[in-house]
C-alpha cells in the first residue's frame, strides 16, 4: 500500500511524521511528504496518522 499527501492543503503539524516516520516525513519546506510504503509492521501506525490527520488530506492506496 502506499500513502498520497495532498501538500497543497497541509499545514504541516507534523502528527504523521511523529505517529508513523516510517512513512512519512517533514520536508525541507515544512510540509509532510511520503518517504516510503506502507507494510505490514506499520500498517497500524499509518492508519493511525491517516486517522489523526486534522487537514485529511492524506489517502492509502
Amino acid at each position: 500500500m502506499k500513502a498520497i499527501i495532498d501538500r497543497d492543503g497541509c499545514i504541516g503539524c507534523g502528527v504523521c511524521a511523529e505517529t508513523c516516520p516510517e512513512v512519512f516525513r517533514m520536508a525541507d519546506d515544512g510540509l509532510a511528504e511520503v518517504c516510503g510504503d506502507i507494510t505490514e509492521e506499520n500498517a497500524s501506525e499509518a492508519k493511525e496518522a491517516v486517522d489523526n490527520c486534522p487537514v485529511t488530506v492524506i489517502t492509502v492506496e
